[in-house]
């Protein structure tokens, strides 16, 4: 699913100006109900990319070893839910996001400002711990650090408010 920021397109980017009001943002964003966004996993926006970004002679990582560390994470997962009917970690339901998905105390304090200032639900509550433990797996953690449910929040929607 893609969605343009505004009526316009153009809020958040950095050479062209909006030409649409906060207002006219806010109801623009909301435009989607809440409980569709709570089943979208992962929220990216995708910024305009510069000319010299497009053009340069670095490399970003190769897609092979994407690839290797993706294998990786999901041997991990197929080790984890041996025995069982889940296959990966979006496949978890409560009881096993409380098994496998626990925080240690600065996961736990960042959770919950998390879900006072975001609103969460229930389902969004679980759905970053499931992300938060897929990141921990890409990683190679055992554990789900606070740096994973870090990233793992910013993959929820930012909406103008």
């Amino acid at each position: 699913m893609a969605t343009q920021p505004c009526p316009c397109g153009y809020y958040g980017d950095p050479t062209h100006e909006c030409s649409c009001s906060s207002t006219l943002i806010s109801r623009y964003q909301r435009r989607i109900s809440g409980p569709l966004m709570d089943r979208i996993d992962l929220h990216v926006e995708v910024p305009r990319v510069e000319y010299e970004k497009l053009s340069s002679d670095q490399l970003g990582e190769p897609s092979a070893k994407i690839r290797e560390r993706v294998e990786q994470a999901r041997a991990v997962q197929r080790q984890r839910f041996a025995g069982t009917k889940l296959v990966t970690n979006a496949d978890m339901g409560p009881k096993e996001v409380r098994e496998y998905c626990r925080l240690d105390e600065a996961g736990n304090t960042l959770i919950k400002a998390a879900m006072r200032q975001l609103g969460l639900s229930a389902r969004g509550f679980h759905r970053i711990l499931k992300v938060s433990r897929t990141i921990a797996d890409l990683a190679g953690s055992e554990r789900i650090e606070t740096a994973h449910l870090a990233e793992a929040l910013q993959y929820r929607p930012k909406r103008q408010t």
